[in-house]
């Protein structure tokens, strides 16, 4: 790193790239210099050829091509590298597992998991059921990023055809929302947003009509005393005798975004409401710190796991309540997350890492690092708290060039990976927040975090038949197994890191499983006065009277040093107050963060908090 710079008021590191950035550098100081005192004599004869010798050994850049023009190559070069991955993924999926659920690689065959996602024990497995084309549902999205509308009209005419819900399978709620119903939602939007995206006559609203099949048949796990949802729902017979009714956080905190879009487009209340009352319920449960633990029972509202993080089991209900704010206008859903965000900055944030804690104490309980937590700095990113999600993105980097991939689960204490959670199932929360921050703050320095995520994929993962898991990171052991997130998400975001293009003028939040949403005027609780127009989201504009975020007035933190905005004082969403009221300290410790300008406030050698590094 030779400096740095501001974009939009957000500190963003700037890296050296010598073979361009040489002008004036030591090195051609030192080269230009030798050369004269060697040819002293000769340069004297030939001075014209001298100076035009000496303008280019100092100006390499007239001979080299820009910087934009380097970018635009490789991303070129690399969204044609991704493509040919998903290819390489998809075809092998049709040709076989199709219409079974996912893809063994190794083996080239398959596997019927949808009853195997969150069931670590694989209890109660159906007998007769052969597959609902999950892979396949994924990918449908995927399909029409990369522009491929002809196999996205096939898909869609297939599932239309032959997708049937009504099976004897017990499926995970959490799981069966965000893959399928998640798909299938967002396919229907696709499907008809475009009068040439298929052949005309060949859609009549066949993926909506199975959305809405499915969502019914969710309905009745809604039926507990707490409105909060059975983790689990056989899709013909509804809620099994004996049921567990442990569920997580993300179980039911985490169902919004798809119910809400359902709702919105059959015009059924219902699943809305249903998905409504549950994340209602599940927020009024949280500490008096204002945090959320892992497990609880959706009969007695009462917490079973009481240490919670970002990661497994809670990081979608964060995720869900920024995006639910942008995708439908509901105030509700800001004071959630923005006091959701402050707890998780206040009590499981450790520098640039972060730890989980106790609920009810804000103790850490477990310092380690999850795959899963990889996904935080792109919901950063929404918020405008781009220092932080920088600071993170790079740690998550960093373990990533350490092993190769992503390990499930990392000891920070020890800096060594969990020994019975070794694994890396292609995963892709870090890709997710390389394109989220590149969007952001174009820095081509994540385009090459990018381009090292598709070579460490396409060295450790490839085979012939597809894409293998990682059984053990350690040894790069693979296992048969290539997941449907892998094509839904992973691909994706690659994809579009590289080229956004089919985006550009379109305003989507993206669901935790990576299937896109339209932000729409119509969904909105109140219209918005205006849009702000970007490729990866579009957030609304009040004006408000009340206390204001930068969030809410869409103001980059570090802009709002002086009060403004009618007089308001603007508070950034990163802002973590100073452990006392009267910013007494001992250590740095006891500070927080900066509520105008997101930057971390130390303790002064006289014991009170500020921003005296910044002085």
């Amino acid at each position: 790193m030779v400096g740095r710079r501001f974009w939009q008021g957000f500190l963003i590191e700037q890296h050296d790239f010598p073979s361009l950035r040489s002008f004036g550098s030591e090195r051609n100081h030192l080269l230009l210099s030798e050369s004269l005192k060697i040819n002293r004599a000769m340069i004297r004869r030939t001075s014209c050829w001298t100076s035009v010798i000496v303008f280019l050994l100092i100006s390499p850049t007239i001979l080299k091509p820009s910087m934009s023009e380097l970018d635009s190559a490789k991303r070129r070069r690399m969204s044609e590298k991704v493509r040919k991955m998903f290819y390489h993924a998809y075809d092998n999926y049709m040709t076989y597992a199709f219409p079974h659920d996912e893809l063994k690689p190794i083996t080239k065959t398959f596997t019927d998991s949808l009853s195997e996602l969150g069931n670590l024990k694989l209890e109660n497995l159906p007998q007769g059921y052969n597959g609902s084309a999950l892979t396949l549902v994924e990918s449908l999205s995927s399909l029409v990023i990369l522009g491929n509308n002809t196999e996205f009209e096939k898909a869609v005419i297939w599932l239309s055809e032959n997708l049937s819900f009504d099976v004897d399978a017990r499926i995970n709620l959490f799981e069966c929302n965000i893959r399928l119903l998640g798909g299938l939602v967002s396919a229907h939007i696709l499907a008809t947003d475009s009068t040439n995206r298929l052949i005309q006559g060949t859609y009549n609203n066949q993926l909506l009509v199975l959305a809405e099949d499915l969502g019914r048949r969710f309905l009745p796990a809604f039926n507990t005393p707490t409105s909060l949802p059975y983790a689990w729902i056989n899709l013909k017979y509804g809620i099994m005798a004996d049921e567990t009714t442990e569920t997580s956080t993300s179980g039911c905190g985490s169902l919004i975004l798809e119910m809400g879009a359902l709702s919105r487009l059959t015009g059924d209340a219902r699943f809305e409401h249903a998905a409504l009352r549950a994340l209602r319920k599940l927020w009024s449960m949280r500490s008096s710190l204002n945090l959320l633990g892992t497990t609880l029972d959706v009969a007695t509202g009462e917490w079973i796991e009481y240490s919670s993080g970002i990661g497994a089991g809670v990081d979608s209900f964060y995720e869900y309540l920024i995006k639910a704010h942008i995708l439908f206008g509901k105030e509700e859903f800001w004071r959630m997350f923005q006091t959701a965000y402050l707890a998780v900055q206040k009590y499981f944030r450790y520098g640039s890492w972060y730890h989980e804690a106790d609920m009810r104490t804000g103790r850490a309980t477990y310092w380690q690092l999850t795959s899963l937590q990889a996904f935080w700095p792109g919901v950063q990113v929404l918020v405008g708290d781009l220092a932080a999600a920088n600071l993170t993105h790079r740690e998550f980097f960093h373990v990533w060039k350490k092993f190769g991939v992503l390990p499930e689960r990392y000891l920070l204490e020890h800096q060594i990976v969990h020994p019975t959670e070794k694994y890396y199932p292609l995963r892709p929360e870090l890709a997710e927040s390389t394109y989220y921050l590149y969007q952001a703050t174009k820095d081509p320095w994540y385009l090459e975090v990018g381009e090292a995520i598709v070579d460490s994929l396409n060295l450790h993962t490839k085979v012939d038949g597809g894409f293998a898991s990682i059984k053990d990171v350690t040894t790069m052991q693979l296992e048969d197994h290539q997941h449907s997130f892998f094509l839904a998400e992973t691909c994706k975001y690659l994809y579009l890191l590289f080229n956004d293009s089919a985006l550009v003028g379109r305003n989507y939040v993206f669901t935790t499983e990576g299937h896109p949403l339209p932000v729409l005027s119509d969904w909105q609780e109140r219209l918005p006065d205006t849009y702000i127009p970007s490729n990866w989201t579009s957030i609304k504009v009040e004006t408000q009277k009340k206390q204001a975020s930068a969030m809410s007035m869409q103001v980059c933190p570090a802009n709002l040093l002086n009060p403004g905005h009618d007089g308001q004082q603007i508070e950034s969403i990163c802002h973590v107050p100073d452990l006392r009221f009267d910013h007494r300290c001992l250590t740095d410790y006891g500070c927080g963060i900066d509520s105008t300008n997101c930057r971390r406030r130390s303790c002064s050698m006289a014991g009170y908090c500020g921003l005296w590094l910044f002085i």
